[in-house]
């Protein structure tokens, strides 16, 4: 019966469905009721209690824009800028909308701000330059832009559709006149300075073709766009040109790494200069030739005001200097009347043709007997040269790389190095441009002679004095880190500062920039903006 019994109680005990399965005291541990507590992102009191309590720490953002102008008109990056050769304060640009602008600084004095850079915009005291113009008809972004010499008759486009558009200057609607498209990809157009060949340029191509091109509309009006010469030596994308200062010969690269020169008006052969290359080039180099190999390719080139020697600029910092054939016209031939007889007489005489237009009596001297010798190997930079120019004042060399510095090589000593500024762009940013002077269009001051410009993937534009240190800066205020970056650069030459473009890299870079006179800088912004500097 006891036994009966204990099982009962067993039975009474055992506990039901609502009550619990663990006794408290059998609990390791008993966590006490607590208020829930706020995090720190909470808003404990409400929206007006955040507002009376402590402020948050903010990072401060440093906004500056040093333009007097802006025009905004393009919806994606400007690729390319050109102005004017007679009316310097004529601007056009090219972008990635596939899209051509003209616009006018002349006018420009005021400052007129971004509304994005201003504390309290106010939309009625601002707008952008209202375009003269605005060209459309590529199908892809718009790649190299230019004016034709001497006068700026004609404005030419150049696309990544391959397109090659000629409209007509003198129009302010600025009328299709010509277009051919032979080529993939156009990556430069380059006028020609020769006082003979009017409207003529060079065209170089993403397949490595050269292309020189005349614009004629009186001989034929109804086939204004003439090809005078073709050449096909590079073997991979031709990636920068430039002329001699008379005009009579072309130097050309290519990410090949090969440097051509050529005499598409045959004066050169005229004056008894031997060839290379089967006739097409008095000047050819490759990376055959182990002294000038350039591996990875060239991509800058530059001719001295004497054209005596070319600098081309290539991968790893690489610079050579190339001596040229040297055409010297008598001084019967300098006259500009006969210059002009003697081209009307025989201009346009064969599209084809290797001496399609006017000589005159040269006598040769090939720089001393070093055309097409390496003068000069140069290599103080890390990355690409992607710019290259001579002073016309001094004999000054500059070249701006992709690892963010700017090198200055005497020419008049054996190229030795003057001056390698450091950060020249800042974050070790690519340098885009450089280019001597200041835009001034008038008769250049003591010192402003010796001022070099440039631009980069960090926002900014710069003007540096090749002597040595700078002067005061202009512009606005900075952060902590610009202003220790700019005490450097100070150091460095630096005498003036404007910025205004997004900067860091990112689309916000300057992709290139012109003079337009009265100290005018106008850019072309990866970020679809062009502003105004002065």
């Amino acid at each position: 019966m006891a036994h009966q019994s204990n099982n009962h109680d067993a039975d009474n005990n055992a506990p039901s469905d609502d009550e619990a399965l663990l006794d408290p005291s059998e609990a390791a541990e008993i966590v006490p009721d607590d208020p829930d507590h706020p995090m720190d992102s909470d808003n404990e009191g409400g929206a007006d209690d955040d507002l009376s309590g402590a402020p948050e720490e903010e990072q401060e953002i440093q906004l500056q824009n040093d333009s007097i102008a802006y025009f905004d008109h393009h919806t994606d990056s400007i690729f390319c800028i050109a102005n004017h050769p007679f009316h310097p304060a004529i601007i056009a640009t090219g972008g990635g909308d596939d899209t051509t602008y003209v616009f006018s600084v002349a006018d420009v004095a005021a400052p007129v701000l971004l509304l994005s850079y201003e504390t309290n915009p106010s939309a009625s005291s601002r707008s952008s330059i209202k375009p003269i113009a605005k060209i459309t008809g590529h199908t892809d972004s718009i790649n190299a832009l230019s004016y034709t010499l001497p006068d700026g008759a004609y404005l030419l486009t150049g696309g990544l559709d391959g397109r090659l558009r000629v409209h007509s200057a003198s129009d302010p609607t600025y009328p299709l006149i010509a277009s051919a498209q032979e080529v993939p990809e156009i990556n430069f157009l380059t006028p020609c300075p020769h006082p003979s060949y009017p409207n003529t340029f060079a065209l170089g191509a993403s397949d490595g073709s050269i292309w020189i091109y005349t614009v004629d509309g009186s001989s034929d009006p109804q086939n204004p766009l003439q090809v005078l010469q073709a050449y096909y030596l590079h073997t991979e994308s031709a990636t920068a040109g430039a002329w001699t200062p008379d005009g009579s010969l072309l130097a050309t690269v290519s990410e090949d790494g090969s440097f051509y020169v050529w005499d598409p008006f045959g004066e050169a052969s005229a004056a008894g200069v031997t060839s290379t290359s089967g006739g097409q080039a008095v000047v050819g180099l490759t990376t055959a030739d182990q002294r000038f190999a350039v591996e990875e390719g060239l991509f800058s080139v530059a001719i001295a005001p004497s054209g005596a020697f070319a600098a081309v600029g290539g991968a790893h910092g690489v610079v050579r200097v190339v001596g040229l054939p040297r055409l010297l016209s008598s001084s019967a031939n300098n006259d500009p009347s006969q210059s002009t007889s003697t081209t009307k007489s025989q201009k346009g005489s064969g599209s084809k043709n290797k001496a399609g237009g006017g000589k005159k009596v040269i006598s040769s001297e090939a720089a001393g007997g070093q055309a097409g010798q390496i003068l000069a190997s140069l290599q103080v930079q890390t990355e690409s040269v992607e710019s290259l120019v001579f002073s016309p004042h001094h004999a000054l060399l500059a070249a701006g790389c992709v690892d963010g510095s700017i090198a200055l090589f005497d020419s008049g000593r054996n190229f030795a190095l003057r001056k390698l500024i450091g950060g020249a762009c800042e974050d070790e940013l690519a340098v885009v441009k450089v280019a001597f002077g200041t835009g001034g269009g008038g008769p250049e001051e003591e010192g402003e002679a010796w001022t070099l410009t440039s631009c980069g993937m960090d926002g900014a534009v710069r003007k540096w004095d090749c002597r040595g240190g700078g002067g005061g800066m202009g512009g606005a205020g900075h952060g902590h880190g610009q202003r220790q970056g700019q005490q450097q650069q100070q150091q460095q030459g630096l005498v003036k500062e404007w910025r205004g473009h997004r900067g860091e890299g990112e689309g916000g870079g300057v992709l290139g920039f012109v003079f337009a006179g009265e100290g005018k800088v106008v850019t072309a912004g990866d970020d679809g903006v062009s502003l105004v500097f002065a």
